[in-house]
């Protein structure tokens, strides 16, 4: 959390628009009351940059530049589905000097962009006048780890309890005092209906006048008008229950989004200059010395100081066994230290963490709606007023055409209003969408978005990349030949120099090898990559080449040739080492270990009928070696250009997944349908995928494309039972068979029924899995 988080109010700090791009969207720990984050040094800097300044070809209602000079977050509380977020966006939307205004469900944030310094309180106050409360990220916490006794139970349902005590008083003084029980029926069904119908007008007059608080109101007021006060105060009773059920099933859709926010810890132990001192998380900077005592979380990513330690990382890959970590390896903000005191340098930024980037996909997937959640949101704007003007036809045609009493008509039309709501169809989406893109983050699997999540159930084929994907990514020099007049220690010496300082897995496994048998290294002038072939660079005045076998633009003698292919042909990857241009001085071979469960991972995917290739730069003969250890199709000696010509040919007959963990794999992924990043590979190819495997298991793929067809069914499911329950319902009540209270129970029962019904996701256990 910003560290400046009162100060952010009062002192807010223009931001710089030339640095508007220079790093990612608003950061997840920024959930707080009116904290604004800017891309200058001031306030808040580290929780924000590109997002401070986002510019619209539109200008603002009162004239100015829309250009988005600060950036503003609330925590939103009392929403009980995503209607209630649109609610408040087109509310927020209609203040002057809003550039753009979102509401992330998800996390209950409310983010706004703006070319006004001073709007905070204006927003404020349109959140409070809109029926919604707002909060600190403090306070939220606090609420969110305490839980709530007699008093807070109370306090949250007391006007049920208060309305469900007047009706029963009411009831039993019904026949002994008749005209006292009609009058408390009525005084009570006022009482309740008060803050409701307030709320009706303020979304009416923010732009949203067919609320289920409008509907609610006109259904009640039309019942007493009728004379149905008991019928009134009984859907008035219904509404709020229900209100509180969705309520209630909204919170558990985001226990899985809370749990991850509580993960880490408030403060930490900071080690400076041999003290131990207690500071904020928030406080902490990458290159800080922490402490970590067994069982405490980690406030920030870090790299470990000690030889080894243990760690439980469940919360965030799912992986119920502790996992080994040894000095100098990376381990994730929130893991739990096991067994014993240990200490890390800080390596993540404030806002940018694991958490965090957990946090913001969830984010990111709000905005990155399901196609059949997007036709759903449209199709309900239109589908309310539809129904009211329906609503409004069935009451007037009867008595007007046909002489029917207007007072059963009328009542008739009040219960097709309520009826009509379409909460339980608009939750029936975002609900399942949201349970299955936690359970997914459970298992370590994130999905960036409900798009990404259809689109897994429909994928065809999946592409993997080879090393690093399909194997560990950890090549090691298996055989070094030099040849004549040329000694192992020489050759190696030479090719380490020109290789010393890449990034490669292949040179960085050579590099390691030349210094365990004693090499000395000398770094090589004039070093050149050649795309896609090798490496050269010139030693003591003589140019060297390391090159692919199949890139060698001499012929080689037989022996040399026979040599290659037989190491080739054991699933290797060859290097000729030419001296000059022209002189071959020897062959280095690496080989690269399987994923343990490659194989399995592949015969997962084959029984769910998807087709798997692998896609390598590798040669033909390594390249079949493995192929047939795993038994997926490959294709080999493709250079970056090539992967993504061929996924593009795959993608245009059918879904095409492309499974990779480096930069080079980066194009290709976003060729494909659906790019999926191993979670230990590159930020590049990480940020270009649409989903990704924090563990780096490749049997949690099966899992994934598992539970978006079971997300699928659930979507359809739920709509069957919205659109199946008002249909039954809509028939009795135009025939008079149900009343106005069956119809709030319809109403309110089917979207309990729905979001119920999408939480069963939370518990998915797929097929396939680790």
């Amino acid at each position: 959390m910003c560290t400046k988080h009162q100060a952010c109010r009062s002192d807010k700090v223009a931001a710089n628009p030339s640095q508007s791009g220079s790093c990612s969207s608003p950061k997840i720990t920024s959930i707080q009351m009116a904290g604004v984050e800017t891309a200058d040094t001031g306030c808040c800097s580290s929780n924000s940059c590109s997002s401070t300044a986002d510019p619209t070809d539109e200008e603002s209602e009162s004239g100015a530049s829309s250009e988005a000079i600060f950036t503003y977050s609330w925590k939103v509380n009392g929403m009980d589905c995503p209607s209630c977020a649109r609610k408040i966006e087109t509310a927020v939307n209609k203040v002057s000097g809003i550039v753009e205004a979102k509401v992330l469900f998800a996390t209950e944030k409310l983010v706004i962009k703006t070319n006004q310094e001073n709007i905070a309180e204006k927003i404020e106050q349109t959140i409070i006048e809109t029926g919604f409360s707002f909060s600190s990220s403090t306070q939220a916490n606090a609420s969110l780890e305490q839980p709530k006794g007699w008093a807070g139970v109370m306090k949250d349902n007391g006007q049920i309890i208060a309305i469900a005590s007047a009706m029963l008083v009411a009831a039993v003084l019904k026949s002994s005092f008749p005209q006292v029980s009609e009058w408390l029926f009525i005084l009570t069904c006022l009482a309740g209906l008060f803050p409701i119908a307030k709320k009706a007008f303020s979304l009416a007059k923010s732009g949203t006048p067919f609320a289920i608080e409008t509907l609610m109101s006109v259904a009640a007021i039309g019942a007493l008008y009728l004379g149905e006060t008991v019928e009134a105060a009984m859907v008035l009773l219904l509404f709020l229950i229900g209100e509180r059920l969705e309520a209630f099933a909204a919170s558990r859709a985001r226990s899985g989004v809370q749990t991850l926010m509580a993960l880490v810890p408030e403060s930490a132990i900071k080690v400076v200059d041999g003290d131990r001192i207690e500071v904020s998380a928030s406080e902490l900077q990458p290159g800080d010395i922490i402490e970590v005592s067994p069982g405490s979380r980690l406030p920030a990513d870090g790299k470990l100081h000690d030889d080894h330690a243990s760690f439980d990382e469940s919360a965030l890959t799912g992986e119920s066994i502790p996992v080994e970590r040894y000095t100098g390896e990376s381990v994730m903000a929130g893991a739990v230290v096991v067994d014993r005191v240990v200490r890390f340098t800080i390596t993540s930024k404030q806002g940018e963490n694991a958490i965090d980037r957990i946090l913001h996909l969830i984010e990111e997937a709000e905005s990155r709606k399901a196609p059949l959640e997007r036709f759903l949101d449209k199709f309900s704007r239109w589908y309310t007023p539809l129904m009211m003007l329906v609503s409004l036809m069935v009451i007037i045609t009867p008595p007007l055409l046909f002489a029917q009493p207007w007072e059963t008509w009328v009542y008739r039309g009040l219960a097709l209003l309520l009826i009509a709501c379409p909460c339980a169809l608009v939750i029936s989406t975002p609900a399942a969408i949201t349970s299955g893109l936690a359970a997914a983050a459970r298992r370590g699997a994130l999905i960036k978005g409900g798009a990404a999540l259809e689109l897994l159930g429909s994928v065809e084929t999946i592409a993997f990349d080879k090393t690093g994907t399909l194997t560990k990514g950890k090549p090691e020099v298996t055989d070094i030949v030099p040849l004549v007049n040329w000694e192992q220690s020489a050759l190696l010496a030479k090719v380490a120099a020109i290789e010393v300082g890449s990034s490669h897995p292949l040179a960085v496994s050579l590099v390691n090898k030349a210094k365990s048998v004693g090499v000395e290294i000398v770094e090589a002038e004039q070093k050149q990559a050649l795309v896609g072939s090798g490496v050269r660079g010139i030693v003591d005045g003589v140019e060297y080449q390391v090159v692919a076998p199949s890139k060698v633009t001499f012929e080689l003698e037989p022996v040399l040739a026979a040599q290659i292919e037989l190491l080739e042909d054991q699933g290797k990857t060859v290097v000729v080492a030419i001296e000059s241009t022209t002189t071959p001085i020897g062959v280095i071979a690496w080989q690269d270990t399987l994923r343990d469960d490659s194989a399995k991972a592949v015969q997962a995917l084959n029984s769910l009928g998807i087709h798997s290739i692998m896609l390598t730069g590798d040669n033909p003969r390594s390249a079949k070696a493995i192929s047939e250890k795993i038994g997926i199709d490959y294709k080999a000696q493709l250079l970056p250009q090539d992967k993504v010509t061929y996924v593009e040919q795959l993608s245009a007959n059918g879904n095409v997944a492309m499974v990779g963990d480096g930069i080079n794999d980066a194009p290709a992924m976003k060729a494909s349908s659906i790019g999926i990043a191993m979670g230990g590979g590159t930020d590049v190819a990480l940020e270009t995928a649409d989903a990704a495997i924090t563990h780096n298991r490749l049997l949690e793929l099966a899992g994934m494309i598992e539970l978006s067809r079971a997300t699928l069914n659930n979507i359809r499911q739920n709509i069957a039972l919205a659109l199946g329950l008002k249909g039954v319902f809509l028939v009795t009540s135009l025939l008079g068979i149900t009343g106005l209270w069956v119809a709030v129970l319809a109403d309110s029962g089917a979207t309990a029924i729905v979001t119920l019904n999408a939480l069963r996701l939370l518990k998915f256990k797929p097929k396939h899995s680790v």
